[in-house]
């Protein structure tokens, strides 16, 4: 059994155990940047698509980070496309690979099937998806494993809610994005059965004013935590919240507890340059094999941040909790009885 599918084991009796206490108590630009050797000669190229702009604070700002820890830690050639389109995707895909580039991260599930079918055209180039799960001869995904993190948020909002309404609001119905607001949900049904779990999605990623309708109206129906995972569209989230006084936010894909630290509980965080840098080096060395790569708690990829600013209005068994179920993720799995 996989150490994330162990944790998230772990999670649910941790939450049985918190439930007891408490009753007692996430084309258009273009950025290159080439470091070369002391001859002259470049040594390695990375390459970046992300989906929206990396000024969102969140999924593709990380990615970029991710990219410019390649450059500075690995004296890469590195350079960054926005891309709207399938379209686009392939099209900057297949230019990367023209131009010889070692590896390009095409960000987020919705860049798997270009990648499928660029990489046989370009086999001296690594392609990587990020929330991919498919894989080839020189293509490869990387599944984060955001749902525990995300059951743990939920954990969280269930305990501090005292509309017990929470509300959930995403970019686009993506698979990885349905998964964690389903995760969020049982968490917190888990340490409290009255809650109601509202849905909703912007449609893109990018549309500030749509993400603070979204939470407006939810907050409108009571909701008094939100959990989202929006990309750029979910600052319009923090927005509202702060503007209404009504709401706290959870953040998502980076640490967003800085964003509006008076609304913000925590972050379900990816820390996307060490993931990012981990393959860059397999790549580098020649070591790279194509694979699924699962990463999660137990690797520090992903994790829940809280904010200290707001941290004295958690409940202290719901503390202990996030606590032990940090403990639990590091484990190692032999000390771990059989299920």
């Amino acid at each position: 059994m996989s150490q994330p599918r162990r944790f998230s084991t772990i999670l649910h009796t941790l939450a049985l155990s918190a439930l007891v206490a408490l009753g007692c108590a996430g084309g258009e630009a273009r950025h290159d940047s080439t470091t070369t050797t002391p001859t002259g000669t470049a040594r390695f190229h990375v390459a970046l698509l992300t989906p929206g702009p990396i000024s969102d604070q969140s999924w593709n700002g990380g990615a970029y980070q991710g990219l410019l820890r390649i450059r500075d830690s690995l004296g890469a050639t590195v350079s960054h496309i926005q891309t709207k389109t399938p379209a686009e995707f392939e099209e900057q895909f297949r230019q990367y690979g023209a131009q010889g580039y070692d590896l390009v991260f095409g960000h987020g599930f919705e860049f798997q099937d270009a990648a499928k079918r660029v990489g046989p055209d370009f086999p001296k180039t690594i392609y990587i998806t990020t929330s991919g799960s498919t894989s080839g001869a020189n293509v490869a995904g990387i599944e984060f494993n955001f749902a525990d993190p995300s059951y743990l948020a939920g954990m969280l909002a269930g305990s501090m809610t005292r509309t017990n309404v929470l509300g959930v609001i995403g970019g686009t119905e993506l698979p990885p994005v349905k998964e964690s607001f389903t995760a969020f949900a049982k968490g917190a049904k888990a340490v409290n059965p009255r809650v109601t779990v509202l849905t909703s999605y912007v449609g893109n990623w990018d549309d500030v004013s749509a993400g603070k309708e979204q939470a407006l109206a939810q907050i409108g129906r009571n909701a008094d935590i939100i959990f989202q995972n929006a990309d750029a569209a979910g600052l319009g989230v923090f927005q509202a919240a702060r503007e209404t006084k009504k709401a706290l936010v959870i953040g998502s894909n980076s640490n967003q507890n800085a964003v509006a630290p008076e609304v913000t509980i925590g972050s379900v965080v990816i820390d996307l340059p060490h993931a990012f840098l981990t393959v860059a080096r397999e790549v580098k060395d020649k070591r790279f094999r194509p694979r699924v790569i699962r990463l999660g708690a137990e690797s520090d990829v992903v994790t829940l941040v809280l904010n200290p600013a707001l941290q004295s209005r958690i409940p202290p068994a719901m503390l202990h909790t996030v606590d032990s179920a940090r403990a639990a993720a590091h484990v190692p799995a032999s000390t771990t009885p059989a299920r």
